[in-house]
């Protein structure tokens, strides 16, 4: 089972209209019972418990605790890869072929594993507008909570779709027109490029960056121009740096 404890980010995932509950109650505090009242009108079941049961699951809960679906990661899959990918992807290229004029703004994670820079990923996402972020589905955080909170309820109005095969997905997304930017720190200056219409920005990881193959298949390489004395930014500072300057574009 998958438990969030933040209030921010249990209040965002009730009011998103996701599926989600019970909402697990230990003890009810001023904050709590606004909470409590918001998943009484949103029709989330309740359940009260104690103290000590709820430590059990949610051990760094303050008081209440919302179950979520398990998410459909590698984690709770045993399968072929290739079996498994949810359509978040193909549903989103469907929508942008019936209005070619469409402007479009997708962030792929090349394996992106701290869930802490994860989470604050989605939040750069949703302040910017992004449509969809793509991940792989065997490569990634997972770790909900973390996420959750760390997004500060960003990850449940951000559409996602994990995938097993992002080359493939990238390929897909140049046949609906889209250029495709890498983030690196030798790229050239973010703001010489030209972002408008359907855009797709690739974040490596934390340690290693972009992997070859996908780096292959970009359309170059953007950077943000620094005189700072270590080696670059965070992975999550540079996203919200190079998603405004995207955005800035295609909203002129």
């Amino acid at each position: 089972m998958t438990f969030l404890t933040g209030f921010h980010a249990i209040e965002e995932k009730i009011k998103s209209g996701q599926s989600c509950g019970p909402l697990l109650v230990a003890k009810a505090g001023p904050r709590a019972r606004e909470i409590v009242k918001l998943a009484v009108n949103n029709k989330i079941r309740l359940e009260r418990t104690g103290v000590y049961d709820l430590d059990g699951l949610a051990p760094d809960n303050r008081g209440i605790a919302l179950q979520i679906p398990q998410s459909n990661s590698a984690e709770n899959h045993s399968g072929d890869e290739n079996d498994y990918s949810d359509n978040s992807l193909d549903n989103y290229l469907a929508d942008l072929r019936e209005d070619e004029n469409k402007d479009a703004l997708v962030l792929i994670l090349d394996e992106i594993t701290d869930p802490h820079n994860y989470g604050a990923i989605l939040r750069c996402c949703d302040q910017f507008a992004v449509d969809l972020v793509i991940s792989r589905n065997r490569r990634s955080a997972k770790h909900a909570g973390i996420i959750s909170q760390t997004s500060a309820g960003a990850v449940s109005w951000v559409a996602q779709a994990e995938i097993p095969n992002l080359v493939r997905a990238m390929e897909d997304l140049k046949k609906c027109g889209f250029w495709i930017y890498g983030a690196d720190m030798e790229g050239e200056p973010v703001y010489t490029k030209d972002f408008r219409g359907r855009t797709a920005l690739v974040l490596g990881s934390e340690g290693s960056g972009i992997s070859r193959l996908l780096r292959e298949r970009c359309d170059g390489m953007v950077g943000i121009p620094s005189s700072g004395k270590i080696d670059s930014l965070n992975v999550s500072v540079a996203a919200g740096i190079l998603l405004y300057e995207i955005r800035r574009q295609l909203s002129s």
